[in-house]
């Protein structure tokens, strides 16, 4: 009965040391894994919270996972300014914060928020093409920083061009895209300048440097921001997105498209205007009663059954703004492709009900 007792003590005070490390080791962020996907059919939009602005994302095979990048901002949830943050996910529905891109701020120029990235594998190595801006910049500029990874560490390379440099007003908005095997960064924001608009440059084999800035072209006019591309058969689709993104429950941004069979242009809208001309483009998404702001979409993501689906932010015009900060949360829509090959996500206006999830 002693020995009995004494076995009972021990087996105790083992469980116990069991349970108090594994309960110091779930507490660690560092440690904690990502959860499995809920195993339920639906998702409520916003996908994540407080805010992941400007989205861009990449499917990254060897993890299974997706990785998702956003524009500098203050997170009132945890009191940090971070540097674009990386989420991941496994759905496109349940994210968790992974890290920030940057611990300290590029030193290539003076003042400036690092916005709007753009993430892609280049030659085996994550390429983030990024934005360094202050609001109304009179030289804002495009930079790149190389990781072997996705989750990082990523280093920056430097200054890919400013605006003076490339004589392009209000250089920012990278989009990467690789097409009959040569690399091209589409860029661009609003202007009144003549000059101004979203145009498109070809890079070098490394997609480090630009060839010839002298050989830009533009594919849309100054009243553009944020472009992303999409091919659909026969089709190159420009996603851009206009008005004002940041004027928390009161903004009216808002996604239009055109579409091309050439890469360069011209791209046309539904009443077969071109975008290069300012107040052209067919609207897909805007603002409802629940959502303001819904824009500056990441590159669709195509699911299992062949189904479409964008990523972009928006703000609930119940909480649009904390401390003077735009609330830019994640949001998730399928894209809906009519008869004649035009798109709309969702049904125009970003879903605030229960939609069926994308297939992985």
């Amino acid at each position: 009965m002693k020995l009995n007792i004494v076995s009972a003590c021990l087996i105790f005070l083992f469980t116990v040391f069991i349970v108090q490390g594994c309960g110091k080791g779930e507490t660690d962020p560092q440690s904690t894994p990502d959860p499995d996907p809920i195993e339920n059919t639906e998702y409520v939009n916003p996908v994540f919270k407080p805010i992941l602005a400007d989205p861009t994302v990449i499917w990254d095979p060897e993890s299974g996972y997706f990785y998702a990048y956003g524009t500098e901002d203050y997170w009132d949830t945890d009191k940090k300014s971070h540097i674009v943050a990386i989420v991941r996910s496994k759905d496109l529905v349940n994210w968790t914060y992974s890290g920030d891109a940057f611990n300290v701020k590029p030193s290539w120029k003076a003042d400036g928020g690092i916005w709007a990235p753009d993430i892609a594998l280049v030659n085996g190595k994550y390429h983030l093409y990024y934005s360094y801006s202050i609001w109304a910049d009179p030289n804002p500029g495009i930079g790149l920083a190389i990781a072997s990874t996705p989750s990082g560490p990523f280093t920056d390379v430097g200054k890919m061009f400013l605006s003076s440099e490339i004589g392009v007003p209000n250089s920012i908005d990278p989009f990467y895209y690789e097409d009959g095997g040569k690399k091209y960064l589409f860029w661009g924001s609003y202007n009144d300048s003549p000059s101004q608009g979203t145009y498109g440059v070809e890079l070098t084999d490394d997609g480090k440097e630009v060839k010839d800035m002298s050989q830009k072209f533009k594919i849309a006019a100054g009243d553009f921001e944020g472009v992303n591309l999409f091919k659909k058969g026969e089709y190159y689709y420009f996603f851009g997105s206009k008005n004002n993104c940041c004027d928390g429950a009161a903004s009216i941004y808002q996604v239009r498209v055109g579409r091309s069979k050439n890469l360069k242009g011209p791209y046309l809208d539904k009443n077969g205007k071109d975008i290069a001309e300012r107040g052209n483009g067919t609207l897909v998404l805007q603002r409802n009663e629940k959502f303001a702001g819904p824009g500056h979409n990441a590159r669709l993501i195509t699911d299992k059954n062949g189904d479409d689906w964008m990523l972009y932010h928006a703000m609930d015009v119940n909480n649009a703004m904390i401390g003077g900060v735009n609330q830019r949360a994640l949001m998730l829509d399928k894209v809906n492709w009519d008869a004649d090959g035009w798109p709309i996500v969702n049904n125009g206006t970003p879903s605030y009900t229960p939609q069926p999830k994308p297939v992985f």
